[in-house]
């Protein structure tokens, strides 16, 4: 009998799986895939989600893997240039945007250590009940009994759909995305935006650099077609110098995209379950928001159960009933900020605001700070610096 099942092994669920085994819990961590494996993903931790790994003490591997500090970043509007320093944050001095394979092995790796037991390649085809209580996970080779299943399955989530969780919010598609990676490319951190364009080029491990491309959701049909065309053209046209770089370059992958970037909350807990990830909670990925995200929800997760018996159901529910709750709160302004880029209306009011913003250092990095997550909205323009210059 385990005290947790954990149901999918990447960013949410291995991350799960470490801190409940690190309560001195009996975890089991499954994922229908090897591990390590590859994902499309756009890497990129924030500086809170680097905090977070700091204070697991994951960050040193992740370091140490060879992943370069993204410690500069800079966005391109229109005819405004702002550049900065990566905000920091107690225990984050940069961003860092690791192959997820790396990412994903090293949290699995912390999980091991903290006393979990990880199967891969096993897909969880139902779910053990008792009553209307979910009480464990069915395997090809059997049942496995737990006090406690967290889907952290994905978008597509199997345990989601098993337990019928009902969509709490949900926003309609925005935008659609195509990704490239290229080797040899000398650049830092940084975004593009042109009305209904946006490019990000992020470089990850192995002298690569991942250029992103975001269209507009009506325009995926067009786009799908022929994906490298639209991918370069999008670039020539919104990121000339980033074009100047991938024409001589040699790109080490194949294009991947999606049309489908789902944007909800999902009903993150039930009698006997919980959801963390994208299982519960997905957003377009114009943010880069979701790995940080991840880790926030089972840092969530794992607060909210310590010091509760999982055989307890009622204390157990309460428990995650109130992750449940902290998660919707603390996500909410992410989860608007993003739908509101992901839709690539750049409006001059906006252009107007940054136009500001670049005249000012210190406001640029206060500007980049709430870009990053380490500033709210409300405490960005609650500057009075601001407020003169507009």
């Amino acid at each position: 009998m385990y005290d947790a099942v954990v149901v999918g092994a990447r960013c949410a669920g291995a991350s799960t799986a470490m801190l409940l085994a690190r309560q001195g819990r009996r975890v089991l961590l499954v994922d229908r895939a090897p591990i390590p494996s590859d994902t499309m993903s756009t890497l990129f931790i924030r500086p809170p989600g680097v905090a977070t790994l700091a204070r697991w003490g994951v960050l040193d591997s992740v370091v140490e893997s060879g992943c370069p500090a993204l410690d500069t970043l800079s966005y391109d509007v229109g005819d405004v240039r702002l550049e900065s320093r990566t905000p920091t944050m107690p225990g984050a001095g940069a961003a860092y945007a690791p192959r997820r394979h790396v990412l994903d092995h090293l949290l699995v790796e912390a999980a091991r250590e903290a006393g979990a037991d990880v199967v891969e390649r096993a897909s969880v085809h139902g779910l053990v009940r008792r009553g209307e209580r979910v009480t464990g996970v069915q395997l090809a080779d059997g049942e496995v009994h737990a006090h406690l299943v967290v889907g952290a399955d994905g978008m597509r989530s199997r345990v989601a759909s098993l337990v019928e969780a009902p969509l709490r919010v949900s926003d309609p598609l925005a935008s659609c995305v195509y990704y490239s990676a290229w080797s040899g490319i000398r650049t830092d951190f940084g975004f593009h935006e042109r009305p209904g364009s946006w490019i990000v080029r992020i470089p990850t491990h192995d002298d690569v650099t991942l250029v992103a491309t975001y269209f507009l959701q009506q325009e995926f049909k067009r786009v799908r077609q022929d994906p490298l065309a639209a991918h370069l053209a999008a670039v020539e046209r919104c990121a000339p110098d980033v074009y100047a770089l991938v024409r001589d370059a040699t790109r080490v992958d194949r294009i991947r995209g999606s049309g489908d970037q789902q944007n909800f909350f999902r009903q993150a807990n039930g009698p006997g379950w919980a959801l963390v990830g994208d299982a519960g909670h997905h957003l377009d990925s114009i943010t880069a928001s979701g790995i940080t995200n991840a880790f926030h929800q089972a840092d969530f997760l794992a607060a909210a159960l310590d010091g509760v018996d999982l055989a307890d159901a009622v204390a157990t529910d309460e428990a995650t009933g109130r992750f449940a709750g902290r998660r919707d709160q603390e996500l909410a302004e992410t989860y608007r900020g993003t739908l509101d880029l992901a839709r690539l209306d750049l409006s001059e009011a906006r252009v107007d605001i940054l136009r500001a913003v670049s005249t000012s250092p210190e406001l640029t990095s206060r500007y980049f700070a709430v870009v990053m997550g380490v500033l709210t909205h409300e405490e960005f323009f609650d500057d009075p610096d601001l407020l003169d210059l507009l």
